[in-house]
């Protein structure tokens, strides 16, 4: 399973980006998806998840209102749309999967997962 993260770029305040990833190798419907990120001398945090019927969502605080999660089943693929991004989103941010049904609360855990993706680097600039 390989999960490629893209859309990641240098913005202003203010902008926005939209972050897509895509998972290739995996062939079950049956997965949930999240978004990760980790800010120089921080620890990884998660963004936002999505079930794996796409029916359940979740945000960290600090993204709630900006912050959109979707998912394309027929391409595999999981976006994070971000709007009006502030300096503290600069970050590298990840995608990661979990295979299988698993209860939302424990999608905010990075442990919760079997495979992530490279990194794409967001950069917002005042």
């Amino acid at each position: 399973v390989q999960l490629q993260a893209s859309g990641g770029g240098l913005v202003q305040v203010g902008g926005s980006l939209r972050l897509s990833c895509a998972a290739s190798g995996f062939t079950s419907d049956h997965y949930a998806m999240g978004w990760f990120r980790q800010a120089p001398g921080k620890e990884r945090e998660a963004v936002s998840c999505i079930s794996s019927s796409g029916g359940s969502t979740y945000y960290a605080d600090s993204v709630k209102g900006r912050f959109t999660i979707s998912r394309e089943h027929a391409k595999k693929t999981v976006y994070l749309q971000m709007n009006s991004l502030k300096p503290e989103d600069t970050a590298v941010y990840f995608c990661a999967l979990k295979p299988g049904q698993i209860i939302l609360s424990a999608l905010r855990n990075d442990v919760s997962y079997d495979y992530w993706g490279q990194g794409t680097l967001v950069t917002v600039s005042s």
